[in-house]
């Protein structure tokens, strides 16, 4: 069974298996050996070790009981991965690697260096703005407010890319994919 970040957790949040494994860790090779500098009896080790070699985050090799790193290691990976996600499942594919990159629950993470890259996220914000619709600076900055802090630097990329036009303080959208 592989080892996962939840299962880690659930491991070392009892005390005695979270000593057994820092014995472990701080080369305790035996069962004698990690109850001696884990401060437990016998047979605390024992069933705490029990659990951690069930589990895979102690393994015995020819020196005897080790973590097995490379198992850590793969749950953290794991848990860092992103599930895929299906917030931007109606966008083209290559649209969807950008969003995904860059949006998160609805808020731009950060903006893109790249022009093609932030082409595709203005056009997704663009799609917050309503066609013929009329927007005070205010508006403005209160709808990209709601997906990043530096609205001044998304009003002006989307005014000057296209998406947005602007006239005497009013904002309209000029731009971007229409859904329909």
């Amino acid at each position: 069974m592989a080892l996962d970040a939840a299962s880690l957790a659930g491991l070392l949040a009892d005390e005695h298996r979270r000593r057994a494994f820092a014995a472990v860790e701080l080369d305790a090779r035996t069962m004698v050996a990690v109850a001696e500098r884990a401060g437990l009896t016998q047979p605390q080790a024992a069933k705490a070790l029990g659990r951690l070699v069930e589990l895979g985050l102690i393994v015995s090799d020819q020196d005897g009981l080790v973590v097995d790193v490379a198992a850590m290691q793969a749950a953290a990976r794991t848990a860092l991965q992103r599930p895929p996600s299906v917030e931007h499942a109606h966008a083209p594919v290559e649209q969807q690697k950008v969003l995904n990159a860059f949006v998160q629950d609805g808020r731009l993470t950060s903006i893109p260096t790249s022009a093609s890259k932030r082409s595709v996220v203005l056009d997704w914000l663009a799609q917050q703005f309503e066609p013929g619709t009329r927007y005070s600076e205010a508006m403005v900055n209160l709808v990209l407010g709601r997906s990043h802090p530096d609205t001044a630097a998304l009003r002006r990329y989307l005014v000057d890319d296209g998406f947005l036009a602007r006239e005497s303080g009013i904002y309209w959208r000029s731009g971007g994919t229409v859904e329909g």
